[in-house]
């Protein structure tokens, strides 16, 4: 076994590749170092017939992943985006990569599971969820857009949903993320052992037959309950028309999200709302990611994604400034000023290997 310190622990046990996301203190915040890691293991176990399947879990009993390790990104803002652009871009492909395993990829996302960590995840071809699981896509929060290929599902969900999901960052119990086609199945904490070890037994039988003979009925989704309230309120073609129609539901849920919506940047809600619905015309999860990166390099170049890391987690005080401060202030360009291709030098591409 790796010494305890490694960010990431990769091994093998019986037919199952195992990475365990090991910064349990930070929730298992995903660093830079760990993207190259993990990225590094996934191609290697490709090639290698003893690997039958691969298993992604964190370590702790927090979570599996709590996002992507912001603060750093935050504190090379005084050297330009170059940081910020090579951890995006290798994080992206490797959230392709997962997207397009060729071996069974089966991620327990039990615990907390946002931002980067749902890029690790959701992608694989088995997720795992648990009555302790919290998905989110937050980054609204932060002066960002949901990426790690997050356009890509929110635009796949049932009706609204999505749109409702990226603008709010509203999290997801376990019912809520099958619902939002998040996660697949649900097994509880107490059986996850149980999991664990059929998938690495070599004669344990199909990961798939595997999962489902312990797979449990969940509770009903309240997301699916909401379905009516969330379709008829942000199905707007724009965020003025969504809050729009949440001020008109006199409800205690329509005047929450209104609420939520208002402490989100402008900039990042406009941004959001089309890329969703661009990721609805796109042919894959690299184009998505491809469009995603775009929006994130630009926010972070034009200081909204560090005001709002500055605001939530360096300096805490919750009053970020965003520019503009206002929806109605937002430049009407500012949308496919920010969809638009990079230089062509500057443009994610990816890798044979990463596809």
């Amino acid at each position: 076994m790796p010494p305890a310190t490694e960010e990431v622990l990769v091994r093998c046990d019986g037919r199952a590749g195992r990475i365990t996301l090991n910064r349990p203190n930070a929730l298992n915040a995903l660093t830079h170092a760990m993207v190259g890691r993990i990225r590094e293991a996934l191609v290697d176990w490709k090639g290698d017939p003893s690997v039958q399947v691969v298993l992604l879990d964190g370590a702790g009993d927090r979570g599996l992943c709590a996002g992507g390790d912001v603060r750093s990104l935050y504190e090379s803002r005084t050297q330009g985006s170059g940081y910020a652009r090579t951890f995006w871009r290798d994080e992206y492909r490797l959230n392709a990569l997962i997207g397009r395993y060729p071996k069974p990829c089966v991620a327990l996302q039990d615990g907390i599971v946002m931002g980067g960590g749902i890029g690790l995840s959701a992608h694989a071809r088995h997720r795992v969820v648990t009555e302790r699981s919290r998905l989110a896509m937050p980054e609204t929060g932060i002066g960002l857009i949901p990426d790690v290929g997050g356009t890509w599902l929110l635009a796949r969900t049932p009706g609204a949903a999505g749109v409702y999901l990226g603008l709010t960052g509203e999290s997801m119990g376990a019912t809520d993320a099958i619902h939002a086609r998040f996660a697949d199945t649900y097994i509880s904490f107490a059986r996850l052992p149980a999991l664990v070890e059929r998938l690495c037994d070599s004669k344990g039988g199909a990961v798939g037959t595997i999962i489902a003979g312990l797979a449990e009925t969940p509770a009903t989704s309240e997301l699916a309950d909401r379905g009516v309230d969330i379709d008829q309120t942000f199905a707007g073609e724009t965020i003025e028309a969504i809050i729009d129609a949440l001020d008109r539901r006199p409800s205690e849920w329509a005047a929450k999200a209104a609420a939520t919506l208002a402490q989100k940047s402008p900039k990042s809600l406009k941004l959001t709302l089309a890329a969703i619905r661009n990721a609805r015309q796109l042919r894959s999860l690299e184009d998505a990611l491809r469009v995603e990166y775009r929006l994130t390099v630009r926010l972070f170049d034009d200081g909204e994604f560090l005001e709002g890391v500055r605001a939530l987690i360096v300096d805490k005080d919750r009053r970020p400034k965003w520019s503009p401060s206002n929806l109605a202030d937002v430049p009407r360009d500012l949308v496919e000023r920010y969809l638009a291709p990079l230089p062509e030098l500057e443009e994610l591409i990816f890798e044979g290997h990463d596809r």
